[in-house]
């Protein structure tokens, strides 16, 4: 048994669960899959990131349903990386009897093609030497709730459910059993087995044959390198660290829903914050806040397009705007923009690792988070300032918007980390009130667009002297996570690393004593080895059992402020250690944990335009 089957924990059905780090991520801008170093697909979604999974086995590695592909004979050592300047995967098993390699990809849809079927191609290449091959296809629909019958096909197999069919294409013989697919077959060296999975309505229609053809094969492949290099050539960034730059952006184009320009916070549902605990949640949603940083990053990379396409997708939001109990945005929506995302448990899976319970959905949707507002706004003056410009109709209703934040953004809410404890009074969302008026009163000057900047300015300071007033700990010197309670009263010292963008928004200097004080504040505190804890939950109660690792967009947030702060040194080597805490493949999990395992969903977009964010403001204070 090699390193890695022993780690999986060898639970029965799937091979047992991989560590959230050893695997990889591909995805034709409409949903992803996860690839573990082992071969095996554990997370799929079809036809959308937030449709019910096909393969589960990484929240259940009994029941959830997996993809496996390697050779029988034992493996001494897996690799992965991915095809130069693209998300094609490439795992590499090496045996006794020569080498393996796997190559993972979904093909994009070409602009115009209105033929295009969503494919996951599998080709499986021997290298080096002989080797016999196993696979195993073993889907269970619809989170693995909905019976499927499995019928073998002339070039493949079908499952079909109720409301789902597969048809796997294969130029080897598989044969039907139970509820899955098996494969046994010899490659000798040099050559390949090729299999194509695509996912449709149940119907009675005949896939096409020239799928499995090794020519048809191998232009897929070169048209889908084309693709992603075509993308990545646009980026403008030629700074120190180019690698992880790139793959960042790459990341986050393959967690674009391009037919709605909405970005999901991550791919997957239910991956643990602390292993064993409660804190799983449902991140395959657009967050206001993710997509708001995530357009900025791209922003700084020069990818305009996808910039439009987020505000496209963000002005379909604010029209359909209205002022209910938790103002006129929600905190998160779908893909489609759907405001309606009830939570609920999937309580026949056991939860990676046995943390339960699997959430699907997300409560979170139903939270008033005054911060967004503020993160908008200020993506969408970034928009206007670098790209085309906002049209009359989204500024009338950025102005409705605005209206809405001056009645209302002295209330408590629940903060930008959404704890369930009930609503405070936070010094980060009031930080963020300040910023969305501060941008429309800019981008109001620089286009002579029509408001009313006596009051807009008013409100402003009002928010400008309460934050400073308020949310300053003069006995501690540092900015604290909640607002004083009572007048003259000072407030309680509990720190929050979100203030580290403090200096980013334009709110204070960086050489501001406050301001440097906070910094030194935070990282005696909730700093540890460059890693960053978002607050101390046994100071600040967030209404959830357990504890969780350290954040990685704070991590990131710190190495920006060490270098805003004239700690270039210091910052410098805070972010080249957080680059050895990535995975083989230069992605990221929300967090990390003290050994260095990654946590929570993955890969994450905001841990990844936090990376973008930092390496680019640090390349600029370098020279």
């Amino acid at each position: 048994m090699n390193d890695r089957q022993r780690t999986s924990g060898g639970e029965a059905g799937g091979g047992g669960y991989l560590p959230i780090a050893e695997h990889g991520l591909i995805g034709d801008l409409r949903t992803a899959a996860l690839v573990g170093t082992d071969g095996r697909i554990t997370w799929f979604c079809a036809p959308r990131f937030d449709s019910p999974s096909i393969f589960g086995s990484l929240l259940d590695a009994g029941d959830g349903g997996h993809w496996q592909i390697g050779p029988v004979e034992d493996i001494a050592k897996h690799q992965q990386y991915y095809f130069p300047d693209t998300n094609i995967l490439m795992t590499r098993m090496l045996t006794g009897n020569g080498i393996v390699e796997i190559q993972d990809f979904m093909p994009i849809r070409a602009e115009g093609d209105p033929d295009h079927r969503q494919r996951l191609v599998r080709r499986v290449v021997s290298v080096r030497g002989s080797s016999r091959i196993r696979t195993v296809i073993a889907p269970r629909m619809n989170y693995g709730r909905d019976p499927h019958k499995v019928e073998s096909r002339p070039h493949g197999v079908r499952f079909t459910s109720d409301a789902l069919e597969i048809s796997l294409q294969a130029n080897v013989s598989l044969r039907a059993e139970g509820q899955d697919a098996i494969g046994e077959f010899d490659l000798a060296e040099g050559r390949s087995a090729l299999f194509v999975l695509e996912t449709t309505r149940p119907s009675r229609a005949e896939p096409a044959v020239d799928l499995v053809d090794t020519r048809a094969a191998e232009e897929l492949f070169r048209s889908t390198v084309r693709f992603w290099r075509r993308w990545l050539s646009q980026s403008t960034y030629t700074g120190r660290w180019r690698e992880m730059v790139h793959r960042s952006a790459l990341t986050l184009k393959l967690l674009t829903h391009e037919p709605t320009g909405a970005i999901v916070a991550a791919p997957t549902l239910g991956l643990p914050e602390q292993l064993g605990g409660e804190r799983n949640w449902d991140y395959r949603y657009v967050w206001i806040r993710d997509a708001a940083f995530s357009l900025h990053a791209l922003l700084r990379l020069g990818f305009t397009r996808e910039a439009q396409a987020f505000i496209s997708w963000l002005t379909s939001c604010l029209r359909g705007a209205r002022n209910g109990e938790h103002g006129p945005l929600q905190v998160l929506y779908s893909i489609d923009g759907d405001a309606e995302l009830p939570e609920h448990v999937l309580d026949h899976w056991a939860g990676y690792r046995g943390s339960a319970p699997v959430r699907v959905g997300n409560g979170a949707a139903g939270q008033l988070q005054l911060d967004i507002y503020g993160e908008l706004f200020d993506s969408v003056y970034l928009f206007n300032k670098h790209g085309a410009g906002i049209s009359h109709d989204s500024w009338m209703d950025l102005c409705a918007v605005l209206d809405w934040l001056l009645e209302h953004w002295d209330s408590p809410d629940a903060g930008i980390w959404e704890t369930r404890a009930g609503q405070q009074r936070h010094t980060y969302s009031r930080l963020m009130c300040w910023v969305a008026v501060e941008r429309m009163i800019r981008m109001a000057r620089q286009r002579g667009l029509p408001g009313d900047p006596v009051r807009w300015m008013s409100e402003r300071d009002k928010i400008y002297h309460q934050i400073m007033e308020q949310g300053w700990n003069a006995q501690e010197q540092t900015f604290v996570q909640r607002l004083s309670g009572e007048a003259g009263q000072p407030p309680e010292c509990i720190l929050d690393a979100s203030l580290l963008v403090m200096p980013m928004v334009k709110f204070l200097s960086p050489d501001d004593p406050r301001f440097r004080s906070t910094v030194r504040a935070i990282g005696e505190n909730l700093v540890t080895d460059s890693l960053v804890f978002r607050y101390d939950p046994k100071v600040s109660p967030d209404g959830l059992d357990g504890t969780e690792g350290t954040f990685s967009i704070c991590s990131f947030w710190w190495v920006e402020a060490l270098a805003r702060t004239g700690q270039i040194e210091e910052a410098r080597v805070a972010l080249e250690k957080m680059f050895t805490y990535a995975n083989h493949l230069g992605l990221y999990a929300e967090q990390i944990g003290l050994t260095g395992e990654h946590l929570g969903n993955f890969p994450q977009a905001f841990t990844h335009l936090a990376l973008i964010s930092a390496a680019t403001s640090l390349d600029d204070f370098m020279g």
